[in-house]
C-alpha cells in the first residue's frame, strides 16, 4: 500500500490497516482520525506523538494482540525460516539452543504471570540468546517499569510495521 493510498482508504480500512500494526483501539482511531499523511517520517512522528498519549489500558491491549516469545514449538518453526533474512541474522538465530528456547519459555511463562502481561521486546534482527538476555535483565523489574519498558519496545515494533506495510 502506498501513502497516498492509504489516506484515501475508508474509516473502517483504515482502521484494520493501523491494526496490523499496533492492536491498541485508541491509537488506531488516533492515527486514523488524522490522516491524511503528508509523509512516512510525518506518519511516524505522529505515530509516536498518539503512542506517547496512551495509557496503560492501551498498552495492555497492544501487547495482548502479540505471540509469547517462548513457545518452543513456534520458536523453532520461526527460527527454522530465516530465508529472508541477512547471513549475520541467519547466524545467530540458526544457533538457538534446546537450552535457550527452553529458558525462554520458562521466564516468559513467569514474566506474564508477575506482570500480567507478556514479555515485550523488538525482536527483529535479535537472537534467542540475546532476547533471552533481555529477559533476564528485565524480570526484576517492577510491574510499573515493564509496563514503561514494554510500551517503549511496542512503538518500535510498530514504527517497524508501519515502514514495512507501505
Amino acid at each position: 500500500m502506498t501513502l497516498s493510498e492509504l489516506n484515501q482508504l475508508d474509516t473502517q480500512a483504515a482502521y484494520e490497516w493501523f491494526e496490523q500494526t499496533c492492536a491498541a483501539q485508541n491509537w488506531c482511531n488516533a492515527m486514523v482520525a488524522q490522516r491524511p499523511y503528508e509523509s512516512l517520517q510525518a506518519l511516524k512522528e505522529t505515530a509516536q506523538n498518539v503512542w506517547q498519549t496512551m495509557q496503560e489500558t492501551d498498552f495492555l491491549q497492544a501487547f495482548d494482540a502479540h505471540p509469547m516469545i517462548g513457545d518452543v514449538n513456534s520458536l523453532k518453526k520461526k527460527f527454522a525460516n530465516t530465508q529472508g533474512m541477512a547471513s549475520k541474522e541467519q547466524e545467530q538465530t540458526a544457533q538457538a539452543s534446546e537450552e535457550t528456547l527452553q529458558a525462554l519459555h520458562d521466564l516468559n511463562h513467569e514474566y506474564a504471570n508477575k506482570n500480567g502481561f507478556i514479555f515485550i521486546i523488538c525482536a527483529t534482527g535479535l537472537s534467542a540468546d540475546t532476547m533471552l538476555s533481555a529477559l533476564k535483565q528485565r524480570i526484576h523489574n517492577t510491574r510499573e517499569q515493564e509496563i514503561h519498558n514494554a510500551a517503549s519496545e511496542q512503538i518500535k515494533i510498530t514504527l517497524l510495521r508501519l515502514e514495512k506495510n507501505l
